[in-house]
């Protein structure tokens, strides 16, 4: 069997994830690069000032859109009251941004591969920096929600082409997990964050500064991107597969309307079974397209790897059962024990620090164990801290939530940081923007899917705390399957 070090020595390409001025000559550079760009060499095991520059930068956006799904949530009610949304069309707060975010990932990814990372990153970071000023500005419902709607297409251009960003600068091996660990950290914590820092902000300043937050934040990243970061894109002449961006965009819009609906509404309307359906049809459209197609958005051959199939259904499963956790245990905490808002968010709090610790040492991980090893036990991991917490008790148990929840997320940022290190392993540079965008719109899906889909359990049983001990057996089980699957599937390295 191979270990995760040698497959990297030996996969074709990986060498070339660097910059013109290392070791490399650039007549073996499969793209094109911004001269005098120094950054990390794949023999480097310590990180330069100026790739730590780079890696902050690329972070910052990360961290900044992962802030944007959470800090607005807290301040929904009090939003509402200002803009004139009724209750039941709160839901489009999230939503509008939610379905140009998930819903246009791949598309970019791949845009971004054919045209420029840089060129289209910046432009991302624009677009999201002028429409978190539109909603900060907003005058009416209309105008916020055309805000979050372009917030949320700036996000589907930053996140993905970010990710492709850090995947080529920083080469495959020691390097390439250290950056994913600070990355997963961030946007990991940039959600813990956003929720504290929402209410704190909504109620000292006014929801209005939790736009203005990002509107400056977005500035700043873009004034400081344009000199540090490297271009590149594929050489050959550019070919979009226009008909399959439209089925799987039209796709991942209709499963993710369906879903976000679902969240709020349950599963009795029409709407939400019509949109599954169609989003189910043209997924299976897309696939028949991408079968036949000369250039096609998503490589077939690519999902077939081992490595990039069951690294995903790794992801996907972590992020949709953790984000499951959250909802149900803010139920608990509120709901069932009484807890205010402020001592909810210290439980969550310790919890955001346990994903700092973890970011710290999963690099380190997987370097010894391997990245597919440290993905099944950190599923193996989150899956029984998740049991743990059906100890809980209807009258007593933040003290347990706490502790356990807190275990749990060191094992899901270790599974974070190790599928988005197992996606792109042995990946070509001219391929990372689709294989970031696979992992962007996993993280996307799983985030969106998993409320929905176990949420409702929470309000089965004879009682609030019934149901969320119900909701966390379900998803301790299938954390603690995926784990086994992805185990097995990935037990030995995928060819490439």
């Amino acid at each position: 069997m191979k270990t995760d070090t040698q497959a990297t020595a030996e996969t074709p390409g990986t060498a070339d994830s660097h910059l013109p001025g290392t070791r490399v000559p650039d007549a073996h550079l499969p793209e094109t690069r911004r001269p005098g760009a120094h950054l990390p060499d794949p023999g480097d095991t310590r990180l330069s000032g100026r790739a730590k520059l780079v890696l902050f930068v690329l972070c910052a956006a990360q961290f900044m859109v992962a802030l944007d799904f959470s800090v607005l949530n807290v301040a929904l009610p009090v939003l509402g009251k200002d803009l004139g949304l009724s209750a039941s069309a709160l839901q489009w707060a999230v939503t509008a941004f939610a379905l140009p975010s998930g819903g246009f990932l791949l598309l970019f990814g791949r845009i971004a591969d054919l045209f420029g990372r840089k060129k289209l990153f910046l432009t991302g970071l624009a677009l999201f920096g002028g429409a978190s000023l539109l909603a900060t500005l907003a005058w009416d419902p209309a105008s916020f929600l055309t805000g979050r709607a372009l917030q949320g297409l700036g996000a589907a251009v930053i996140v993905p082409t970010g990710m492709s960003l850090l995947t080529t600068t920083f080469p495959e091996g020691p390097l390439r997990a250290k950056a994913l660990g600070i990355s997963g950290t961030l946007l990991s914590l940039g959600f813990t964050v956003g929720m504290v820092l929402g209410g704190v902000m909504t109620d000292t300043l006014g929801w209005r500064s939790t736009m203005g937050l990002l509107a400056v934040a977005s500035v700043t990243v873009l004034a400081l991107a344009p000199g540090l970061l490297p271009e590149s894109r594929t050489p050959e002449r550019p070919r979009l597969d226009v008909p399959g961006a439209i089925t799987v965009t039209g796709a991942l819009l209709a499963l993710i309307y369906s879903l976000s609906t679902a969240a709020v509404r349950g599963f009795g309307g029409a709407d939400v079974w019509g949109t599954l359906a169609a989003g189910l049809a043209l997924l299976v459209a897309f696939v028949v397209v991408e079968s036949k197609a000369p250039a096609p958005l998503v490589s077939l051959p690519m999902l077939k790897r081992r490595t990039v199939a069951w690294g995903n259904i790794g992801g996907l499963v972590t992020f949709s059962m953790m984000s499951t956790v959250v909802f149900v245990l803010t139920l608990y905490l509120q709901e069932t024990l009484g807890l205010s808002s402020f001592r909810t968010g210290l439980v969550f709090g310790a919890q955001g620090l346990a994903s700092v610790v973890a970011g710290t040492y999963a690099p380190r991980i997987i370097g010894r164990f391997g990245a597919h090893r440290t993905l099944a036990a950190s599923l193996l991991g989150q899956g029984t801290f998740t049991a743990a917490l059906l100890a809980i008790g209807a009258g007593s148990g933040a003290l347990l939530a706490t502790v356990a929840v807190s275990l749990a997320s060191m094992c899901h940022l270790g599974a974070i940081i190790s599928y988005g290190v197992t996606v792109t392993s042995g990946v070509p540079d001219e391929e990372q923007g689709l294989a970031t965008g696979l992992i962007t719109t996993t993280q996307q899906v799983g985030i969106t899917i998993g409320i929905p889909l176990l949420g409702v359990l929470a309000t089965t049983g004879a009682s609030l705390f019934d149901g969320v001990r119900t909701v966390l057996a379900v998803d301790a089980v299938i954390v603690l399957a995926a784990a086994a699957l992805v185990g097995l599937g990935l037990r030995t390295r995928a060819k490439v």
